[in-house]
């Protein structure tokens, strides 16, 4: 389970502070699919860097499977996030340099996954792009670079994926693959799913949603029980 207590993030700006996000705090059970949503600058992408651990709070902790990742070093932190999360970005972050198979088994190697090979072949596979992975991302569409982050991120079998804005740089056909890619990933493989969309459609596929509007939650339709606790 995903656990926020009374998290905030607070920046300078100039000589004054700016809270980017007031204190909230909220439990996404395991195996949810929740959409975040709000308009720009509401602190969306904030919050779910938070969750990935990629940002600091200002003020309260954070916890993936009861372990308070504010508490955990540099490698502690990264270790937890090899094991457990995968992360797709709006703009791909592919390594330019590597072909879509070696970008997707580069995280497996580094691991120390014995089957780096096989498995980085069946998540092509699995995204469609059994053709394609011999290309270097310059040689892929948008849409296929996204499809090749997709597999990447889950190379180590996370129990949870964070999206921001995976369909943000994509046209609409492109988009809808990418939506029915991660609404097979979360049925097939039970995993939490949390994304930050401005795509209503994308959105309406969740299970619950999460709307922010200036650093506020102004609903949450998140399931508040226990029962999703992971193991």
């Amino acid at each position: 389970m995903i656990e926020l207590r009374d998290v905030s993030k607070t920046v300078m700006s100039g000589a004054e502070p700016l809270t980017i996000l007031h204190p909230l705090s909220i439990q996404i059970p395991h195996g949810q699919f929740v959409a975040i949503v709000g308009p720009s600058g509401s602190g969306k992408s904030t919050l779910l860097g938070l969750i990935a651990g990629l940002d600091a709070p200002s003020s309260g902790s954070v916890l993936i499977d009861d372990v308070d990742i504010t508490q955990l070093d540099e490698d502690a932190l990264a270790k937890l996030r090899g094991e457990k999360v995968g992360f797709v970005f709006q703009f791909f972050h592919l390594i330019p340099s590597l072909t879509a198979y070696e970008n997707v088994a580069v995280p497996m190697e580094i691991a120390g996954v014995a089957d780096a090979r096989p498995r980085a072949e069946q998540l092509l596979e699995e995204v469609g792009l059994t053709g394609r992975a011999h290309h270097y991302p310059s040689q892929l569409s948008g849409g296929e670079q996204q499809r090749v982050a997709l597999a990447r991120a889950l190379a180590n079998n996370p129990k949870i994926v964070l999206a921001d804005e995976p369909t943000g740089n994509l046209d609409t056909a492109n988009g809808r693959h990418i939506m029915e890619l991660l609404r097979t990933i979360h049925a097939g493989r039970g995993t939490t799913l949390v994304l930050v969309t401005h795509d209503r459609e994308l959105a309406a596929m969740a299970e619950a949603r999460l709307v922010l509007r200036d650093g506020r939650v102004v609903e949450n339709t998140l399931r508040q029980d226990q029962g999703g606790r992971s193991e």
